[in-house]
């Protein structure tokens, strides 16, 4: 087994953000490492699972994001029926029950999706959500203001972050935690900066924006928890490179009104291809 210093050293070696828009991704799912395609927009027709025909009840339903687990997010209905499906296979290992706790919980406090329903058989799992206005901030006419994006991102993280009551949280996201469930032995975390609740999984595409360029909520809370705020912030400014290329950290950062820190950006990156 390797030490925990040699694997933090190799890390540091090569802390910088890793061309993952070249369309894959390597993650460890329980205890393998295993190829998976980056989560996007399906760019092949997807198959529509019953559960999700059910669901839709004649409406039409179409696909509008792949994750790196297999699962699907479908889109159905207009103007206030409109909502969205997350399904996922069976065995994907994500609990929706979980999230659908989690959404319920912050949406107490902020603007998330409202739970419809949850669900599950043979085949997977689903959630229904209510949609909640915005798109998200990798649609194309955000990549082409990359810079109005980045600042919607950082600021909207910022508002999430001071709006979830941390003393009211049933959930955690600790380091501790995440470093439990871990395959690889790694240093403990650094010191707190400032315990908030976190989103869980900050990349760009989980926040929505408005057309004037602010955010409107987020989505995708399946790991919300308390935790150190960089271990959102180092990941939300490390997704602006998968996104929309180098160079959008900092203007994240001001957005949020954060200064840098190497050492917390470096270790939660870490922390997170790990867990």
């Amino acid at each position: 087994m390797h030490s925990t210093l040699s694997h933090a050293s190799r890390y540091a070696e090569r802390a910088a953000p890793w061309p993952r828009s070249a369309g894959h991704i390597l993650r460890r799912v329980r205890g393998s490492d295993v190829d998976r395609h980056l989560a996007g927009v399906p760019e092949l027709p997807v198959a529509t699972p019953a559960s999700v025909i059910a669901l839709a009840a004649g409406r039409d339903v179409r696909a509008v994001w792949r994750n790196e687990l297999g699962g699907v997010t479908f889109e159905m209905g207009v103007d206030s029926a409109r909502c969205f499906v997350k399904w996922l296979p069976a065995g994907a290992g994500l609990d929706l029950e979980a999230e659908a706790a989690r959404l319920r919980w912050a949406g107490q406090h902020c603007v998330v999706p409202e739970v419809i329903e949850t669900g599950a058989d043979d085949d997977g799992s689903w959630l229904a959500t209510r949609a909640i206005p915005g798109t998200n901030a990798v649609a194309d006419r955000w990549k082409r203001d990359p810079l109005t994006a980045v600042r919607a991102i950082g600021a909207g993280l910022r508002h999430l972050h001071d709006s979830l009551p941390v003393d009211d949280c049933p959930f955690s996201w600790s380091a501790e935690d995440r470093i439990a469930s871990a395959t690889t032995v790694i240093d403990d975390p650094p010191g707190i900066d400032k315990l908030v609740v976190c989103h869980g999984d900050a990349c760009a595409p989980n926040t929505l924006i408005a057309d004037d360029g602010s955010f409107t909520g987020h989505v995708d809370l399946g790991a919300l928890g308390i935790a150190d705020r960089w271990a959102d912030l180092a990941i939300a400014t490390w997704s602006t490179t998968w996104n929309y290329g180098p160079g959008w950290e900092s203007a994240l950062l001001d957005a949020y009104g954060v200064a840098p820190d190497g050492e917390r950006t470096r270790y939660y990156r870490m922390l997170w291809d790990l867990t």
